[in-house]
């Protein structure tokens, strides 16, 4: 598989990569870790016409405190996320999920914004940013702005992301000692999950269960009210409309969303930190 003819351009910050999307428009696609838009681009699912590389961008990348928030650069390697002493202690349920994603080759090269930008609503990253209630950071001609993963996945592979701007950032709170979940059932070792789970603090999220991650209301909100684990888990997939496949009928797949959202609440019940 070899995909169709493209240029290829490295920006040397941020400013530069702002500057050539501009130049090139919707023909132009961002390139970090490439773990997502390269298959996509053998697979003729995607063609630009030019790759504008962010990869070696540092001032896009690192993890750092600020406030009650931390902030993950885009090109932040999943490896990076998974070992970082700062995520692990403030975020785990974060760290965790990044060591989820594909195998060790994939991890470091991989980064977050990309996974987040890509959109896959079988992935690790969006459904636990989701379960977080963590942001991203989207900077464009006309600034910075900041939107909730709640309003950032708006549909299958699709984004609030516009063509000129770049993710430049992640946001999510910091919870110490918050007792977490996360769940996915997957076919093979390394696969996108066939149903996955994050909960945490009382949110849940669901990976595969739709178009984008989706939060579990129903369930959610049993939860609110003195619900059990089993209980709130029997409603997970309430409202939910997933697709069908070979690995998994609908039917299935809302059966799995009540299971693991079991397994993932009682884990966040007797797993602090």
């Amino acid at each position: 598989m070899i995909p169709a003819q493209f240029d290829y351009v490295a920006a040397d910050s941020a400013a530069h990569a702002l500057e050539l999307l501009e130049r090139h428009g919707e023909d132009a696609k961002l390139l970090a870790g490439g773990h997502s838009l390269l298959p996509m681009m053998k697979l003729r699912l995607a063609a630009p016409s030019v790759l504008i590389d962010i990869g070696r961008v540092t001032e896009l990348a690192g993890i750092a405190a600020d406030g009650d928030e931390l902030v993950i650069g885009a090109t932040t390697r999943h490896a990076d996320v998974a070992a970082s002493e700062l995520v692990r202690s403030d975020a785990p349920l974060l760290a965790h999920s990044a060591a989820q994603v594909g195998d060790p080759q994939i991890r470091h090269r991989g980064t977050i914004g990309g996974s987040l930008a890509h959109a896959d609503p079988a992935a690790d990253l969006p459904m636990a940013l989701t379960a977080l209630g963590g942001s991203v950071e989207l900077r464009g001609p006309g600034g910075t702005r900041r939107v909730d993963a709640a309003d950032f996945f708006t549909g299958f592979f699709e984004t609030a992301l516009e063509p000129e701007e770049i993710l430049a950032a992640v946001r999510v709170p910091r919870r110490p000692g918050v007792g977490w979940g996360y769940q996915k059932f997957v076919r093979r070792a390394n696969d996108w999950a066939i149903v996955g789970v994050a909960t945490i603090d009382g949110r849940i999220a669901l990976a595969n269960m739709g178009p984008r991650p989706l939060r579990a209301s129903a369930a959610e909100q049993a939860l609110g009210s003195g619900a059990s684990a089993a209980e709130a888990a029997d409603l997970a997939a309430d409202g939910t409309s997933p697709g069908e496949d070979m690995h998994a009928d609908r039917a299935f797949r809302q059966h799995l969303a009540r299971v693991l959202t079991r397994r993932a609440l009682e884990q966040a019940q007797t797993q602090p930190s």
